[in-house]
């Protein structure tokens, strides 16, 4: 993988996005020139067209981002993929002609936007038709040798055998640690020369993966291998790295201590995101108050109680405030105001709950929130404190996640669907540690473009 703004992106990935790039650069100029041949019989290729098409292919490719055209799901299946990729250009077209019409000196003619999206849809449909199973390939894998034969060897096995996992197990090797369970795995007692072993495996990382490190840590070795080039990691920043993840089961405190992340150098990034709060939130309550005020109605004339409801919420260093939201629920939904975790189906959510959720319309309020600098536009979800002090006492690292403001949107609520239950506030706690750990503008981009998909295609809404 690439580290990019400290967030990894998969090799493979960022060669498809680079394909897709010089694509729709062609697509956009295959249209003009189609054009220009059509009215005068003759076309010429003009470098001043450059920032026509650049726009072009950065507007479709944000585009294809936000819908999840890059997504796992989308890499699998052709027919998520053209679904996406449809949406994505139709989006982007939109988009385009807005700014074409705020800056008309890079503007296309209209024709030229629908011929270049014809192009764009053909080309990136036949990418993904010739190269889907060709990037996912063996070829293009990095070969892994694993030091450990336990279960958390096992865990890197599971891994590996994920559909577009970006790694293969050259080999394991049994330090002598713990249990075996991994069957495939040579005994280190077997190796005259573990440096050589991991040549002749063609291994090009040496993930540390003992059950038991005292006394089992072979640092001779490691360091021999590390001066050959091959990269040498541990298994909690391997698996931080393939999953997006901290990985609560493998972590300890002295890992979070000295491992990159949740840096002080961010201040200048943090006053950017604060600004960048308050311009996008005070637009979103501009364009959508028409929107809030007729869902207000709605909710208003269906059940009995306010439109809106306020709750105390758990937010930056532990501090709580409140948010505002449009009522989803019936306003008898805690009943001496117990705090209850949200299922399936709810009983609770109201007809019009249960659309404005779906559609996320019941968040736009929030904004408000975001404006007075409570809460931010990416985050961690804001917990009850009810909830919090139980998540504390239950689960390690939890106080950890409020080392930054929280979000209406964030890692979690884009990785992982809505879930109610220990188990799940456990794995969207794993989220919210990478993006606590790993912030950067590129990160709260990358999120805010994906929030785009999940406002399109509901997963797990409650």
């Amino acid at each position: 993988m690439i580290r990019l703004f400290k967030h990894y992106v998969p090799h493979t990935l960022l060669l498809l996005g680079l394909i897709d790039f010089a694509l729709l650069m062609a697509a956009g100029e295959a249209g003009w020139v189609l054009r220009l041949w059509q009215l005068q019989g003759e076309a010429d290729i003009a470098v001043a067209r450059l920032p026509h098409l650049v726009t072009f292919a950065i507007v479709l490719q944000l585009a294809m981002v936000g819908v999840g055209v890059y997504a796992v799901d989308a890499l699998q299946s052709m027919r998520i993929a053209t679904a996406r990729l449809i949406v994505a250009i139709s989006l982007g077209v939109i988009l385009l002609s807005l700014i074409f019409f705020l800056l008309p000196a890079i503007t296309f003619w209209r024709s030229n936007l629908l011929l270049a999206m014809g192009f764009a849809l053909f080309g990136l449909f036949t990418v993904r038709l010739m190269l889907g199973k060709t990037l996912g390939s063996e070829a293009f894998k990095r070969r892994l040798l694993v030091l450990g034969a336990g279960p958390r060897a096992a865990r890197i096995e599971e891994l590996a055998r994920r559909e577009h996992s970006g790694f293969c197990i050259a080999g394991y090797v049994a330090m002598n640690d713990g249990p075996v369970a991994v069957a495939r795995a040579v005994n280190r007692a077997d190796i005259a020369n573990l440096t050589q072993h991991v040549v002749r495996l063609r291994a090009s990382e040496v993930v540390l993966a003992l059950e038991e490190r005292r006394n089992a840590l072979p640092l001779n070795d490691l360091l021999r291998i590390k001066t050959t080039g091959v990269h040498v990691n541990e298994l909690s920043s391997f698996l931080e790295r393939e999953t997006g993840r901290v990985d609560l089961d493998s972590v300890n405190p002295s890992w979070l201590i000295f491992s990159d992340g949740f840096s002080a150098g961010r201040r200048i990034s943090s006053a950017g995101k604060r600004l960048f709060d308050i311009a996008v939130s005070g637009l979103i309550l501009a364009v959508t108050l028409p929107i809030i005020l007729l869902t207000a109605l709605a909710v208003k004339l269906e059940s009995k109680g306010p439109a809106f409801f306020r709750q105390r919420r758990v937010g930056l260093y532990g501090q709580s405030f409140e948010i505002l939201k449009i009522r989803s629920m019936r306003e008898d939904a805690e009943v001496g105001g117990i705090a209850v975790w949200a299922q399936k189906d709810d009983p609770r959510v109201t007809r019009v709950g249960s659309i404005i959720r779906k559609l996320r319309i019941d968040e736009l309020p929030q904004a408000w929130t975001v404006l007075r600098g409570q809460m931010s536009l990416v985050g961690p979800r804001p917990e009850r404190p009810q909830f919090v002090a139980d998540l504390e006492a239950r689960l390690p690292y939890y106080a950890e996640r409020h080392v930054v403001k929280p979000g209406i949107t964030g890692w979690a609520q884009i990785n992982y669907p809505y879930g109610a239950s220990i188990d799940d506030a456990r794995q969207k706690l794993e989220y919210d540690l990478y993006y606590a750990k790993n912030y950067t503008p590129f990160l709260d981009l990358l999120i805010l473009l994906q929030t785009v998909r999940v406002v399109l295609f509901p997963e797990g809404a409650r």
